[in-house]
């Protein structure tokens, strides 16, 4: 099979297209043949073995690459199952977290993948499983939105952003998006109520107070992300790109964990994880027609290097997919 492989930590020069074999299913997993990736800030930490932390901690592999091809996101049709799996059939469409997504076949524990919604294509599909439950678990389990209540999402326009925003909407917040200006009308038109340019605008000048801000952008101390938070706010920091080649975003979490002590304000990091039942709950609001992947663009499998560098700069309108078969 074609796949992009590493064999160093680098730049996305150092993913290279090559023929090599395909990946077995275990008795508990599925062989997918995959027809899209999704790209994630998560794929460009792992490429460069960043933050230096993840080497240690062993997340990454301390040298080289832990996993010689990357990626997780994927959408596809089942190739094959194993012993143990009930409930799926070779020619089943899914989506799911994936090892080694960045190939044309990948495989995946059988409680990792679910249908795919019929109405999406394997394109959509494969930009949901990082995303959408992230920002699913954000929204929902640890900001606890309720309807009614003012939600900010910094970084409105992104991966993340762009599912947060919906997903608060459809619990009826009200929700305000933080963007650049090429993305106000794209945050807008999926159920912001109130959009601030963050060229233009300061959203943390203290003149508006939320009861809840999902931050997915890194950029700003809690000093200033705390003076737009209601006096009993929550403040969910999703540190998923955030800079820092030593500690990345653990640092700001450890400040937030810290600082959570000596305030009134709710502060809380959001973890990461891969959960069926949130790949279900996104799945059925996509079913409801409560939330639209949205997709910036795609590269063919041979330009995921190019795909990456693209994300890593940091300005993607929702996600971007690789396009496999």
């Amino acid at each position: 099979m074609k796949a992009i492989v590493q064999e160093r930590f680098g730049p996305p020069d150092v993913l290279q297209l090559v023929d090599t074999d395909s990946p077995e299913a275990g008795a508990d997993d599925v062989l997918v043949r995959v027809h899209a990736a999704a790209l994630n800030p998560y794929d460009w930490h792992i490429m460069r073995g960043d933050p230096l932390i993840a080497r240690l901690m062993g997340e990454v592999g301390l040298t080289r690459p832990k996993a010689r091809v990357a990626g997780i996101d994927a959408a596809g049709r089942v190739e094959a199952v194993g012993a143990n799996v009930r409930g799926l059939r070779p020619g089943d469409e899914v989506l799911g977290f994936c090892r080694g997504a960045f190939a044309e076949y990948a495989c995946a524990a059988a409680d990792m993948v679910v249908p795919k919604p019929a109405s999406l294509t394997f394109e959509q599909a494969a930009a949901i499983p990082i995303a959408a439950t992230t920002a699913l678990r954000g929204i929902r389990d640890v900001g606890e939105v309720k309807a009614g209540q003012r939600l900010l999402v910094n970084g409105a326009g992104g991966g993340v952003g762009t599912y947060a925003v919906q997903i608060a909407a459809a619990l009826g917040a009200e929700v305000t998006g933080v963007c650049s200006t090429r993305n106000v009308e794209l945050v807008r038109s999926i159920g912001a109520a109130h959009v601030v340019d963050y060229t233009s605008e300061d959203f943390t000048d203290g003149r508006t107070q939320y009861d809840v801000i999902l931050d997915n952008v890194s950029s700003l101390t809690l000093t200033r992300l705390r003076r737009a938070l209601t006096p009993k706010g929550t403040l969910v920091l999703n540190g998923g790109g955030s800079p820092g080649h030593v500690f990345g975003p653990i640092a700001g979490i450890l400040r937030a964990v810290v600082a959570n002590v000596f305030v009134s304000q709710r502060l809380r990091p959001l973890p990461s994880r891969q959960n069926r039942e949130e790949l279900l709950a996104v799945t059925g609001l996509i079913e409801d027609g409560k939330l639209t992947p949205i997709v910036d663009r795609t590269y063919p499998l041979a330009d995921t290097a190019d795909g990456l560098r693209h994300v890593e700069q940091g300005h993607s309108r929702g996600k971007v997919v690789v396009i496999v078969a």
